[in-house]
């Protein structure tokens, strides 16, 4: 006889959830740490994984270009703030069931900019930067908003081939 628990769910999951993070933003968290821990520690596999985990949750088409926006978000944090971010190792199966606040506040960051909220965003990038505007940062997370912005479903932004016709 088995006995069926059901596990709780990530405390970094509800943290998230609680400051109205989608899943697109969620599933961004291991493509964070693995981002960061690569800019950190020059580790081209933590790149490698960090898309490799964007695309089995996105798909290439998705995946691909949400990973590149996120690691130029993560360089410009790299490069106004010294150490970076303070992200949990994604390979420590229990430290990934809590989150840092920089993982937060960056994930919040990116949640206000794609709901064109510019107040929370200017807190959530103060906080990111230690007080610091950086335009730089500003600019890699807009581009990321508007690349992938909140409400729009994988039908709503398809890409279809032109449509040719004779005009006489």
């Amino acid at each position: 006889m088995s006995i069926q628990t059901k596990h709780p769910p990530h405390r970094c999951r509800d943290v998230l959830e609680t400051i109205g993070c989608d899943d697109f933003e969620i599933g961004l968290l291991p493509v964070l740490r693995h981002l960061c821990v690569s800019a950190q520690k020059g580790d081209p596999k933590s790149w490698s994984r960090a898309f490799d985990i964007a695309v089995e949750r996105y798909g290439e088409t998705t995946g691909l270009p949400a990973a590149h926006g996120l690691y130029k978000i993560v360089l410009s944090v790299f490069a106004c703030r010294a150490g970076g971010l303070e992200v949990k190792d994604p390979l420590d199966t229990h430290a990934r069931k809590d989150i840092t606040d920089d993982e937060v506040q960056t994930l919040s960051m990116v949640h206000h900019m794609r709901r064109d909220n510019s107040a929370a965003a200017r807190s959530a990038v103060a906080f990111v930067t230690r007080g610091r505007m950086d335009p730089v940062l500003i600019r890699a997370g807009l581009t990321f908003a508007n690349r992938f912005p909140a409400g729009i479903g994988r039908q709503a932004r398809r890409v279809v081939r032109p449509k040719l016709s004779v005009v006489a």
